[in-house]
């Protein structure tokens, strides 16, 4: 593992404000993520989870801390360095699957690596290979509407992951999907992880994912409450805060 963290969140604060009311989401939150892990932010609702995830995605930024990628403070960059970062060194996978409708499989899968300026040549080759090791090959040319909740999210794990990104953000990723599907996900993640060496942090409440992950850190009222290293598949125990 590299000396620099992939990524680090140092004292970071964000409160959210709504008129006279303020929400502190994190309250001082240090967390080290190093490269090649495998990592599952868990918590009741309100922990921070999602919030920590955002603002190391870069889409949104701390009230006060540091949230750094790769050695880079995130909050010395202007909005165009930013949106560069995103596109080029961040993976998401969202709960909520976020493919473009119009396009297929395949296309929603190059898109990154479009607007990055892969040639086509090398897009086609790393697409069809990453959609066949998620289990898709032969639904290239399906759009959105013609695939099932579970294969939409195999899509969105080819697209995070086909602009070769530092790290890959999952946030809730197997929440819309049935146990068994959310079982083959979170294998293909495991896979990747493991074989190539991409870095993954999940926020979720889901044990399926906790089974999986080789690390787990619970927030509880914006901070960390434990941070656990695990053997992949081992028990999780009692979680309960």
């Amino acid at each position: 593992m590299s000396d620099t963290p992939i990524v680090e969140l140092s004292d970071v604060t964000k409160v959210f404000r709504k008129g006279t009311v303020e929400t502190h989401a994190l309250r001082g939150l240090d967390l080290k993520v190093e490269r090649g892990e495998f990592v599952a932010l868990w918590g009741p609702s309100g922990s921070g989870k999602t919030t920590a995830l955002n603002l190391v995605g870069a889409l949104d930024s701390p009230t006060s801390g540091t949230v750094t990628l790769e050695g880079q403070d995130l909050g010395q960059l202007t909005r165009r360095q930013l949106s560069r970062l995103r596109r080029d060194r961040i993976g998401f996978v969202f709960q909520a699957y976020n493919l473009i409708p119009v396009l297929t499989a395949f296309e929603n899968a190059e898109s990154v690596m479009q607007l990055q300026g892969v040639p086509t040549a090398t897009r086609r080759e790393r697409v069809m290979k990453l959609l066949a090791d998620v289990g898709l090959q032969g639904m290239e040319h399906r759009r959105p509407h013609e695939l099932s909740g579970g294969q939409q999210q195999r899509v969105s794990i080819a697209r995070a992951i086909a602009a070769e990104p530092a790290v890959v953000l999952a946030d809730e990723p197997t929440a819309n999907v049935d146990s068994q599907t959310s079982e083959t996900l979170l294998q293909i993640m495991a896979k990747l992880n493991s074989e190539q060496g991409i870095t993954f942090i999940f926020s979720t409440h889901d044990p399926r994912v906790m089974k999986y992950a080789k690390r787990l850190v619970g927030l509880v009222d914006g901070k960390v409450h434990s941070d656990v290293i695990k053997e992949q598949g081992e028990a999780v125990g009692d979680l309960s805060v």
